[in-house]
């Protein structure tokens, strides 16, 4: 056998489907319908391409001063890594071990039963469990929306033994977030993770970075790859975060659309969990089946995202586009009807 058993029988995290034309209505992915800030275009066009033959900053330093700021928070306490998910590997790594065990919310991001899987520790949806070390805790919440208040989550790192990595990729589309937690210096266990794939419309980019205390903050860094974020992505995510006044003006634009399409479904019969992310989970009425209606939109050109699963396979995911890309969902919706 060349392959080690415990790969061999791992169930594979899937993501969603690329669809490689561009006619297609794309919202299976949670992908920004918005360009990213005008300054990433001119950081990428002033960039000095000799300057690649050297290796980039290892500790990003540049960058973490910069999400020190916006955070308050000393460059010690951020970590930045490469895309969310990096982040989320590397803290298995440092604070899950033999006979312990990661947990999440479920139904959430199926990507944390892998990551435990990988790190060969049990998975766990039973919050009390106490042998807990490593907790994800998606807020808002996915593929739900829902969101909970920085208070809840508090009260259980309180009492939990272990890490509490609040993961909110979709904390700018949502009323608040719990940022101060992560910051606060009274803080022993919580650390609070963004992603610039979502609102600051960088998923190409492939960038995250976590808030902490200077501790666990410290332990992502001795296990880090070498170079793990390289040159042109530290200086385009400084342009990004640079320029939060865009971003925020997006995420406004799609709170607006996620409002006036959650009420379109809901005057079509739709059961809609009420979002505060770039997306909306709900359920079609009958006699739409979520599972064939996913399908029957793709071959309409409308990409949307189903999770087969007691917990989820009533529902659709759906990504919130411009206003022109969910009213053409819609209108192939109603010609479905007729």
């Amino acid at each position: 056998m060349l392959v080690a058993p415990d790969v061999a029988r791992l169930e594979a995290y899937v993501p969603g489907e690329q669809p490689a034309s561009r006619s297609v209505v794309k919202l299976n992915t949670n992908e920004n319908p918005y360009p990213p800030s005008p300054e990433c275009a001119k950081a990428l066009s002033s960039f000095d391409a000799a300057s690649l033959r050297r290796y980039p900053d290892p500790v990003f330093s540049r960058l973490r001063r910069l999400v020190g700021k916006i955070h308050s928070v000393s460059p010690e306490r951020v970590f930045v890594g490469n895309g969310s998910d990096e982040i989320l590997s590397l803290a298995a790594k440092a604070f899950a071990w033999e006979g312990r065990r990661i947990g999440s919310l479920d139904p959430s991001y199926s990507l944390y039963k892998t990551i435990a899987a990988i790190r060969g520790v049990e998975w766990t949806a039973d919050m009390r469990s106490r042998r807990i070390s490593l907790f994800f805790w998606t807020n808002p919440n996915a593929p739900t929306g829902e969101y909970v208040e920085p208070s809840v989550i508090a009260s259980y790192a309180r009492k939990s033994k272990g890490v509490v990595l609040v993961d909110e990729a979709y904390a700018d589309f949502a009323r608040g977030n719990a940022m101060a937690l992560a910051a606060a210096k009274d803080n022993r266990n919580i650390i609070v993770m963004r992603t610039l794939s979502k609102s600051y419309s960088l998923a190409g980019l492939k960038v995250g970075y976590a808030v902490g205390p200077e501790e666990l903050i410290s332990a992502l860094y001795r296990i880090k790859d070498s170079y793990n974020i390289d040159a042109v992505a530290q200086t385009l995510a400084i342009a990004a975060l640079s320029d939060r006044k865009w971003m925020r003006k997006n995420a406004a634009k799609i709170k607006k659309t996620r409002r006036a399409f959650t009420l379109a479904l809901e005057k079509r019969g739709w059961d809609v969990v009420p979002s505060e992310a770039n997306f909306v989970f709900a359920r079609p009425p009958a006699p739409f089946k979520a599972a064939e209606l996913k399908e029957c939109l793709k071959a309409n050109g409308v990409y949307v995202r189903h999770f087969p699963g007691p917990l989820t396979g009533e529902r659709l995911r759906i990504s919130i586009g411009t206003d022109g890309e969910m009213n053409r969902l819609l209108a192939v919706l109603d010609s479905l009807r007729s």
